[in-house]
């Protein structure tokens, strides 16, 4: 039988893709100082057990959905990160990170 252990790291999301912020940070000069709250930002979700929105935001209460997609502010609202989020009933969600970007670049974005 597996133990209490096992049974949580069964049950938590599944983030794709991390590598997705380090070529963010590599291709946005000064960016690197914010890397560790980036990253931060990776390992909640990594810990964190979705099943619906609802439970996205009791994690981030600053989420968005629109669409299928969940848009995060991070970093004190500097960056947003889009995803999709596959929520799945009887286990942890996945969540494909689809962009990682300055609130510059995000308002451009939003504004076309």
């Amino acid at each position: 039988m597996p133990d209490e252990k096992d049974l949580l790291e069964t049950h938590r999301n599944h983030l794709i893709s991390r590598k997705m912020v380090h070529k963010f940070v590599e291709s946005h000069p000064g960016t690197e100082r914010d890397l560790e709250s980036l990253l931060d930002w990776c390992r909640t979700v990594e810990k964190s057990d979705w099943r619906t929105f609802a439970d996205v935001r009791a994690t981030y209460s600053h989420a968005d959905q629109v669409g299928e997609m969940v848009y995060f502010n991070v970093c004190g609202n500097k960056y947003r990160f889009l995803t999709w989020v596959n929520y799945r009933p009887n286990t942890a969600a996945k969540v494909l990170l689809r962009a990682v970007l300055t609130h510059k670049e995000y308002d451009k974005l939003s504004l076309k």
